[in-house]
C-alpha cells in the first residue's frame, strides 16, 4: 500500500482537538504523522481549500440485504456511502431475515468485507421477528458483531418488554435504541397531524406519538439505569423530554437527521411523496426545536435514517406510499447549513458525525489519532452542485432535494488508507 500524504489540508479532528492547517500522513493502512514530516510520500493529495476529517459515520441505516435487494444492498450502499463521504455506518435489523439471530449480523458483516468499501456494523434485533413480544439472544448477537439493538421499523410498544431489555440490556452495557411512536395514536396516518395534513385530506400523526412514547421510555429507563437512545427524534417535547433526561444524569442519547433540521411538513404540498418519511416532517416550530437541540448539545449524533425505496413503493400517492428517503449521499452538504447558518462550528457538526457516533457505539473509528486506522473524508465546504435524482449512487431515487442547489461536496473519501472514492468516481 503507498504511503499517502495529504497536503495543505485544514485538518480537523474534534476527538484531539486538532482544527488548523496542516499535513496528514498514512502507511499500512494507518495515520502516522500529523504535521511536518521528514519522509517521503508514494502518493500526494492536495487538500489546499478542503477540510481533512475522521472518515463520517451514520449510525442510522437501511441496507435492505438480506431480503429487499431490489430496494439497495450492501454493495450499492456502501457505493453511496462512501460517495457521501461515510467510511462506517451501521444497518438496522428490519431484513429478511431480520437480524435476530447470530448468523445473519455474520452474513452482512462478511458481505460488507468481499465489498470492501466500507464498514458495515449491524444493529441487532430486540425482539424476535420484530414484533415486541420475544427477546432476542442479545449477548450472542455481540459476540457476531452488533453494536447496539434497535426494533427500529417498529417501535418497541409493549412498556413490559421494553422495561425488560433495559433491565437485561444495563447489565451488560449494551444501548437501546427506540423508534419513539406510539402506534395507537398513528395508525394510518402518513404525515404530521395539523392544518397541512387537513389541508390535504389525509391521515395525519399527531406528534404525542412521539412525545409519549419517549416519555414512557425516559421513566422506564430511570428505573432500570439502562443506556437509552432516542432515533431521529423530530418533535421539540421530545428534545425537551431528553434535555431533562440528561440533566438527570440518566443515559439518554438522540439523533437527528438532516432532513428533520432542514425541512418541515410544508414539504409535502402538493402530495410530495419524496417528502414522506417516519418520524414525519413536523412544524417550524419543532425543526427550530431539534436545531436547539443540535446546539446545546442535547443531540449528539447526525444520522440519516437513510432508507431506500423501489419507485413503484413511492408512486403510489401520498396515502399508500412506503416512508422513507435516501440520505447517505445527502448528509454532509445539508449538514453544512447548520455551520452555514451558526448554528454549530465545522468542528462541532464533524464531532457529531465521528467521534460521538463512535463514542456511544464503542467503534474504534471517528479520529485521526496516530496508529488509528486511516478512515479519512476530504471535502469542499463551499462546492455547490444541483442534486439529480438519476445521478444518485444508491439504488434508491426517493430523495425531496431533487434538482436542488447543494452546497458541500466530498472530493476524496479514504478507507484503511485506501482511496475508495475520488471526485465522483468510486475507486
Amino acid at each position: 500500500m503507498p504511503k499517502l500524504k495529504i497536503e495543505n489540508g485544514h485538518v480537523i479532528d474534534p476527538a484531539n482537538g486538532i482544527d488548523k492547517k496542516t499535513d496528514l500522513w498514512v502507511e499500512d493502512g494507518k495515520v502516522t504523522a500529523i504535521g511536518k514530516h521528514s519522509g517521503t510520500a508514494d502518493q500526494i493529495i492536495d487538500a489546499a481549500g478542503k477540510i481533512v476529517c475522521p472518515g463520517l459515520i451514520d449510525m442510522h441505516v437501511h441496507l435492505r440485504e438480506p431480503g429487499q435487494e431490489w430496494k439497495e444492498d450492501i454493495e450499492s450502499g456502501s457505493r453511496a456511502a462512501v460517495a457521501g463521504g461515510i467510511t462506517s455506518m451501521c444497518c438496522m435489523p428490519n431484513t429478511g431475515p431480520h437480524i435476530d439471530h447470530a448468523g445473519i449480523a455474520r452474513q452482512i458483516i462478511e458481505r460488507s468485507d468481499q465489498v470492501g468499501l466500507c464498514n458495515v456494523h449491524p444493529i441487532g434485533a430486540v425482539t424476535k421477528n420484530l414484533n415486541g413480544k420475544e427477546l432476542t439472544e442479545m449477548r450472542e448477537l455481540t459476540r457476531a458483531g452488533c453494536v447496539a439493538f434497535s426494533d427500529d421499523g417498529a417501535p418497541i410498544w409493549h412498556a413490559g418488554v421494553m422495561r425488560k431489555a433495559l433491565e437485561y440490556s444495563a447489565s451488560f452495557g449494551y444501548m437501546i435504541i427506540q423508534h419513539a411512536e406510539e402506534l395507537a395514536l398513528t395508525k394510518d396516518g402518513c404525515i404530521n397531524e395539523g392544518w397541512i395534513s387537513t389541508q390535504l385530506g389525509v391521515t395525519g400523526m399527531p406528534v404525542e406519538g412521539e412525545d409519549s412514547m419517549i416519555s414512557r421510555d425516559i421513566m422506564l429507563t430511570r428505573r432500570a439505569d439502562a443506556r437509552y437512545h432516542v432515533a431521529h427524534i423530530s418533535s421539540k417535547g421530545g428534545v425537551k423530554m431528553v434535555r431533562d433526561a440528561k440533566a438527570e444524569g440518566l443515559h439518554v442519547t438522540t439523533e437527528a437527521a438532516p432532513h428533520h433540521f432542514a425541512l418541515t411538513e410544508e414539504e409535502v404540498l402538493g402530495f410530495n411523496v419524496d417528502a414522506k418519511m417516519s418520524p414525519p416532517l413536523r412544524t417550524e416550530e419543532d425543526r427550530l426545536a431539534v436545531i436547539e437541540g443540535l446546539r446545546d448539545g442535547t443531540i449528539e449524533v447526525i444520522a440519516t435514517d437513510h432508507a431506500p425505496h423501489h419507485e413503484d413503493d413511492k408512486r403510489c400517492g401520498l396515502s399508500c406510499a412506503a416512508f422513507g428517503i435516501v440520505g447517505l449521499e445527502t448528509m454532509l452538504p445539508v449538514s453544512l447549513g447548520l455551520v452555514r447558518d451558526h448554528v454549530l462550528s465545522m468542528s462541532d457538526m464533524i464531532a457529531k458525525m465521528t467521534c460521538n457516533p463512535a463514542k456511544l457505539l464503542n467503534l474504534d473509528s471517528g479520529t485521526l489519532s496516530v496508529g488509528a486506522e486511516a478512515d479519512i473524508t476530504i471535502f469542499d465546504a463551499g462546492a455547490t452542485w444541483t442534486l439529480d435524482r438519476e445521478k444518485l449512487v444508491s439504488k434508491g431515487k426517493n430523495t425531496p432535494w431533487h434538482g436542488k442547489k447543494m452546497t458541500g461536496q466530498v472530493n476524496h473519501t479514504i478507507k484503511a488508507g485506501r482511496i475508495v472514492y475520488q471526485n465522483g468516481q468510486i475507486c
